[in-house]
């Protein structure tokens, strides 16, 4: 009967406007914040494999109000820019330098634009050139660097299609095949003006069809004409050293290209029609074909009809061929993945997958390689005698690794680690690879024995490891692992792991992230620092911050990063207002939820989606507090969310407010996403908040019928537990300010504008105290300096207001009565 009423007046309600909005302009923070908000960004570096060779990429912080309005398509899950023939979202380098690892010196590259709008790095296989896209007013054009020269020639004009992704693929060390925008494109509908000449129908056969609710589909036959000219390229191959260019294959939906590791052959992935309005390109039919240098057809590897229908749970996949790549440890074999039951992980089976493969000319029977218990996960190969399978199961969280004979497939692989893949403390690492002959990554193996690098998440803190792995005994010996200091290592990459070199980066609380060289053979030998970025944030470095672990009601253990304004006096304990940002993550048992899997000496870096800059504004900030909602065994962790989520809150609170820093009436909680969320629902359960933030969030989960976030069950299947975590549901419950921001133009799954337009109606229409911005052009995530200023100013307000100054009169008010 309460969703019939709510129904009832919600319908209503949605046929007026909102009204009382405030005619505003774009402001900007105040400057304790707008310092940090607006500090330039240090360059990210792409380094080789022998950490040798880098680029570093400089680019802006912020998009701007006017890169967001360019023309925009919505297609089939894709943003497309139609006069650039780019991802209408991408994200630009607008500077590249070469940086000498060795001398730490960095060198304009000659050629280059000084200024452009670069995207889609890449090296080549032997790490001798470096290709970028460059996006001018009329398209993407295509630039190779040369390493050695430190120079820069443009190889292909602006007409490339990067309309399905990356839109060139390297052939060989000195070959491309690029998409080229075909001479037949035809004009696109202008679907603003054009007129229907029919209804849209959608039909049903009976099967199961349970998606998600995805964003930006087809949704007319314009649409689909429209997709299709614009998913339309022709390839075209360029040898780099001659500038030759030559026709490959005429226009196709391509997505993919892939040269064999003895580059003889090419496998080539292309969408084929039907096209859906229910799911993403990445569902839609597709043919994956092998071709040989030339472009003369080998052999049909596989065709896929529409993927609307997968049985359901997170375990369950797609029937047929799936995941067809070269095999890299051959010169031309194709291997891919098979489901034997069906796909389906509610049916009982001994085997769920198996890999099989097929060598040139492809013509033979596939052949069994290696079956996987669990649902497959991967493959690392090594040579004919060894290589290493992965397989997991969602339910339980396990995840196994097992080691295999690729040439005996009849021999039961040996399972050597199982774990919860949720499990960070014993997380054994990830096996090191090294480029074989034909370019390609296989297993490290020295005298049989592979190479384990680990981010050393434990107890003790975040200490990396390095181990040895035995073939023969499936036992691993630590060769290295860093000692804790108030410093955070990392491995970024073995460089060499016979002379034990590795690549890393070290931080602390104020010192950037920068790599050092590391032998980890040489006992007490000091890493040579290799790249020398300062702090841009040098205004946190006197903000208090510390790690904190605490026990939720029912013994679960917690942790949260608490920030402290500059220059406060813990001794004297002023009480304090208090900022938490957190978001929920599930599990299956208590002991993995409680692990603490951050630093404090991580280095402190702002960003506008997080909550940091508010202790320059004189409050307590409780960053990343731990939020775990746990089911174990049959349990759903959702069934008992609600309660799980006050719990985790009344624990954080009752933490620091132990430590004599905060005014506990004074206390707001905030997040993004799942985390809005989350916020929501702890200001409808709780009365422990003054106020709350809520960005681009999901409120209603009837919206969401068929799973969101880690729900694995339908509606119909727990209707309860949809309509106990749905805010929306309970919104005569809220009694505490509640901002509610988002960007009018997401995209992400389930988190439609709507959600908020019409919690903001219930909320209204029940005479809670809210405010509804909406930021115009902006995706799930944001990106424009105008909106993000804008945000953090109403943040600001919101805090000020309800939080700070509760029950008091602002400034700002105070002004405007004037």
């Amino acid at each position: 009967m309460k969703r019939i009423i709510y129904s009832l007046m919600f319908l209503a309600m949605s046929l007026g406007s909102l009204n009382a909005q405030e005619n505003i302009t774009f402001q900007n923070p105040p400057q304790e914040i707008l310092q940090l908000a607006d500090a330039d960004m240090p360059p990210s570096i792409s380094t080789d494999r022998k950490a040798e060779n880098a680029f570093l990429s400089y680019r802006s912080r912020y998009k701007t109000l006017n890169e967001l309005s360019e023309t925009e398509l919505r297609l089939a899950g894709l943003r497309i820019n139609p006069i650039t023939n780019i991802n209408s979202r991408e994200t630009f380098v607008e500077k590249i330098t070469y940086y000498d690892l060795k001398t730490s010196k960095e060198i304009m590259i000659a050629g280059l634009p000084s200024k452009g709008r670069f995207s889609n790095a890449s090296w080549n296989s032997a790490q001798t050139k470096y290709a970028v896209t460059n996006t001018t007013e009329k398209g993407v054009e295509l630039w190779i660097i040369d390493v050695k020269a430190k120079s820069a020639t443009k190889v292909y004009e602006d007409k490339l299609n990067a309309n399905l992704g990356r839109p060139f693929n390297w052939l060989s060390n000195n070959e491309v095949i690029v998409n080229v925008i075909p001479s037949s494109r035809k004009a696109l509908i202008d679907t603003s003006v054009a007129l229907p000449t029919g209804p849209t129908v959608s039909v049903a056969d009976g099967k199961e069809a349970q998606n998600r609710t995805y964003q930006d589909l087809l949704q007319n036959k314009n649409d689909e004409f429209n997709f299709e000219q614009l998913a339309l390229s022709e390839l075209v191959k360029i040898n780099i050293e001659t500038g030759a260019k030559s026709k490959w294959k005429d226009a196709a939906m391509y997505t993919d290209v892939t040269a064999s590791p003895d580059g003889k052959y090419v496998l080539v992935s292309e969408i084929q029609k039907p096209f859906s309005y229910l799911v993403t390109y990445n569902s839609f039919p597709s043919v994956e074909t092998v071709y040989d240098v030339t472009g003369k057809l080998v052999k049909e590897i596989d065709r896929k009809d529409l993927q609307e229908v997968v049985p359901k749970g997170f375990s369950s996949t797609k029937t047929g061929k799936r995941g067809i790549y070269w095999r890299a440890d051959k010169a031309n074999t194709l291997y891919w993945v098979e489901a034997l039951d069906g796909g389906d992980a509610n049916k009982p089976a001994e085997y769920r997958d198996a890999v099989y493969q097929v060598a040139a000319p492809f013509t033979a029977e596939k052949e069994l390689v290696v079956k996987t218990k669990d649902r497959y996960r991967g493959v690392t190969w090594g040579n004919d005698e060894v290589a290493l399978v992965r397989d997991t199961w969602y339910d339980t969280r396990s995840e196994s690794t097992y080691i295999f004979n690729p040439s005996k497939p009849n021999e039961e692989p040996r399972r050597f680690f199982n774990r919860n893949s949720q499990d960070a403390y014993n997380n054994p690492g990830s096996f090191v690879t090294e480029v074989n002959d034909n370019g390609f990554s296989v297993l490290s193996i020295n005298k049989g024995k592979l190479m384990l690098v680990g981010d050393g998440v434990s107890k003790d803190g975040i200490l990396p490891f390095v181990d040895d792995f035995d073939t023969k005994t499936l036992q691993t010996s630590r060769l290295w692992r860093a000692q804790k200091s108030n410093q955070l290592e990392s491995i970024a990459r073995v460089i060499d792991p016979k002379k034990g070199l590795i690549l890393q980066q070290i931080q602390s609380k104020s010192d950037y992230p920068n790599l050092y060289v590391r032998n980890i053979f040489q006992k007490g030998g000091k890493p040579k620092q290799v790249t020398f970025t300062k702090n841009p944030f040098e205004a946190m470095n006197k903000v208090s911050k510390e790690l904190i672990t605490y026990k939720r009601a029912d013994g679960v253990s917690l942790s949260g990063t608490l920030y402290l304004p500059p220059n406060y006096d813990k001794s004297k304990k002023e009480k304090l207002p208090m900022l938490m940002w957190a978001y929920p993550r599930e599990f299956k048992d208590a002991a993995t939820a409680g692990q603490v899997t951050t630093s404090e000496n991580k280095f402190t870096s702002p960003s506008y989606g997080g909550p940091v800059y508010w202790a320059l504004r004189g409050y307590a900030v409780l960053d990343d507090a731990a939020f775990p909602i746990i089911g174990e065994g049959k349990a759903e962790p959702n069934d008992t969310f609600v309660p799980q989520l006050v719990a985790n809150a009344k624990a954080a609170i009752d933490a620091v407010d132990a430590l004599g820093f905060i005014d506990r009436e004074r206390v707001a909680v905030g997040g993004h996403s799942y985390g809005a969320f989350m916020t929501a629902n702890l200001l409808s359960h709780s009365n422990l908040f003054a106020a709350g933030i809520a960005r681009s969030g999901a409120y209603n989960r009837t919206l969401t019928p068929f799973g969101f976030q880690s729900e694995q069950r339908n509606y119909w299947e727990a209707p309860e537990v949809y309509n106990t975590m749905s805010p929306f549901m309970n919104a005569e419950k809220m009694k505490t300010p509640l901002l509610l921001i988002h960007g009018d133009a997401d995209n992400n799954t389930g988190t439609f504008p709507m959600q908020s337009e019409r919690y903001f109606n219930a909320l209204k229409g029940l005479g809670a105290t809210t405010r509804l911005v909406l930021l115009p052009k902006e995706s799930h995530g944001y990106a424009s300096r105008e909106n993000i200023m804008h945000m953090l100013w109403e943040q600001d307000q919101w805090l000020e207001k309800y939080v700070k100054n509760k029950g008091k009169e602002t400034s700002t008010e105070a002004k405007k009565k004037k």
